[in-house]
């Protein structure tokens, strides 16, 4: 079982940056798929942005030159170095971790940007 719990969203102002945590409990980290997603208001959840274990990442169109996902597999933590940011980036941002058929979800973090 891997537990999931993020940090890092608020209140940022349109072209501000913020940086999103995951950290994740267990001992297996370095070989879970990590991910974030997001879900505005009315809206599916969606996905923002992937990395491998080894580092590899993967961007929705959307996010793409603006976010960064990054790892510390020593620490058990997913990053997201958001900037550039804009309003339609608000939502709930949740933390995603999967290896074959296991998939765990983190509880989200608000992230609203307006001026």
């Amino acid at each position: 079982q891997v537990q999931l719990v993020e940090s890092g969203g608020g209140l940022v102002q349109p072209g501000g940056s913020l940086r999103l945590s995951c950290a994740a409990s267990g001992s297996r980290f370095s070989i879970l798929v990590m991910g974030w997603y997001r879900q505005a208001p009315g809206k599916q959840r969606e996905l923002v942005a992937t990395i491998t274990g080894g580092g590899r990442g993967n961007y929705a169109d959307s996010v793409k030159d603006r976010f960064t996902i990054s790892r510390d597999n020593a620490k058990n933590t997913v990053y997201l170095q958001m900037n550039s940011l804009k309003p339609e980036d608000t939502a709930v941002y949740y933390c995603h971790a999967e290896y074959r058929s296991f998939v765990s979800w983190g509880q989200g973090t608000q992230v609203t940007v307006s001026s």
